[in-house]
């Protein structure tokens, strides 16, 4: 197996078994919606996928270029975590609690360290790092409150030229002094570090109040006040996590029918909105969020770990009034940075509530599905030429137990796929990740 070797901004091309998503399988027909190329060509130019096929037919015209031979290995999209939180990274696995009291034991007094500026930079790079190692090419972050936070996570990112959206925590109110900033002092460092990062590289911003109780309505309002000065950036909030903490948001906001009003009447339900969890929506708010176009964040290892619930992914693709849905780690309430392990127990999560993910569907919630959450469907999320080359190169035959499972090696068809890919959603995890590729140059992988 060769490497490509590192990128002068030309062509190379990565030879493998090519798979991706060029529609919605939950509404699709998996055969129509999956493109699959058992021994195919994937040629980068300058970043950008440049064009796909059958190896034989696209091999003779490119010449003398540089290629990784990847035969034997799943090539697909990079993999994109629609909401992590880098401050958490040191504490996952933080025992015993739910998610209120989660928050004021373990996640307040962890992300008070990130003031310090030197010490964000090193968990930044840490996080990166082991999002690369899982194939992750790009993710929606939660920073800490502090704006050094922010120029510590991104610069990190643009070292290793990463698509990655993140932004400042806003935190008015029921949390420590230290953790704590104003309506207006979250807005006015909100926008400096707009106009500092946003469309930077490959860099992009999202509006981050923590939920909605930890913000004033003020607050919120201002929020809103910054979508409407920089259309194209994200807001990015968590949502109906808990029972517990739906009861407390509406104690708090009584004025307001609902967690999700208090977002849509101060003006934050909009396309370009993405909202973790979604574990207690009613009907009507599922209704609400399609209307939006917003998006849902999935994160069946967090919603386990701190006994949430089961999240009604059934419900959110029902063709009726579809939500965009991606799939979240959530670290560090979420147990693993691997998207891989992140399928294994979304897959759980449906079949406790009765319902079938298939291994193409969570492809699609890792990749295109994400990407369309994100509203970059545009630039990542497949393979379609002119878009970014972040992609992921799997071994199916990473452990012995894959080995033994997948003996055969790569199929032919699509339908014998189906078998292998599930083998990956289930017992893949970071293990099965041979290489890591950023705009057609490894990035994660080891050299020959």
């Amino acid at each position: 197996m060769g490497q490509t070797p590192a990128s002068t901004g030309g062509t190379v091309a990565i030879r493998g078994a090519l798979l991706d998503c060029v529609a919605d399988p939950f509404y699709e027909p998996e055969a129509q919606a999956m493109r699959y190329i058992p021994d195919g060509l994937l040629v980068v130019r300058e970043g950008h996928i440049a064009h796909l096929g059958n190896y034989e037919e696209v091999a003779p015209g490119l010449g003398e270029i540089p290629m990784a031979d990847y035969r034997g290995r799943l090539i697909t999209p990079g993999f994109i975590d629609t909401h992590i939180h880098y401050p958490q990274t040191g504490m996952m696995a933080a025992y015993g609690e739910q998610l209120l009291e989660w928050l004021n034991r373990y996640v307040f007094p962890t992300e008070g360290k990130f003031a310090d500026s030197a010490y964000a930079y090193r968990v930044a790079s840490l996080f990166l790092d082991e999002l690369l190692k899982s194939g992750t090419t790009t993710a929606l972050v939660f920073a800490a409150v502090f704006p050094q936070s922010v120029d510590a996570f991104f610069e990190a990112a643009d070292r290793r030229n990463l698509r990655m959206i993140s932004g400042k925590v806003m935190m008015d109110r029921n949390a420590p002094d230290y953790l704590s900033d104003t309506a207006q002092s979250s807005y006015d460092d909100s926008k400096a570090l707009i106009e500092k990062w946003h469309g930077r590289g490959r860099l992009l911003y999202a509006v981050t109040p923590r939920f909605a109780g930890t913000s004033s309505e003020a607050q919120l309002k201002l929020a809103a006040k910054l979508l409407d000065e920089f259309p194209d950036v994200y807001l990015h909030t968590h949502l109906s996590e808990n029972v517990n903490e739906v009861a407390w948001i509406q104690e708090m906001f009584p004025q307001y029918q609902g967690y999700l009003d208090v977002y849509d009447q101060t003006g934050l339900v909009r396309e370009r909105s993405l909202f973790a969890h979604g574990v207690q929506l009613t009907d009507a708010e599922f209704q609400r969020l399609s209307e939006a176009k917003a998006a849902i964040s999935f994160c069946p290892t967090s919603n386990l770990f701190l006994g949430s619930g089961l999240f009604r992914i059934e419900q959110a693709k029902n063709p009726a009034h579809p939500v965009k849905v991606g799939l979240g780690t959530d670290v560090g309430a979420g147990t693993s940075f691997s998207m891989l392990q992140t399928t294994n127990e979304a897959y759980k999560v449906a079949q406790l509530r009765g319902q079938k993910l298939s291994a193409f569907k969570a492809l699609f919630l890792a990749t295109l599905g994400g990407a369309r959450a994100l509203c970059l469907e545009d630039k990542l999320g497949s393979f379609d030429p002119g878009k970014e080359a972040d992609f992921v190169v799997l071994d199916p035959q990473a452990t012995p137990l894959l080995a033994l499972r997948n003996e055969a090696g790569i199929p032919d068809s699509l339908e014998d796929l189906a078998d292998l890919l599930f083998s990956l959603v289930i017992m893949g995890g970071d293990r099965a990740v041979t290489a890591t590729y950023i705009m057609g140059e490894q990035a994660y992988g080891n050299a020959l």
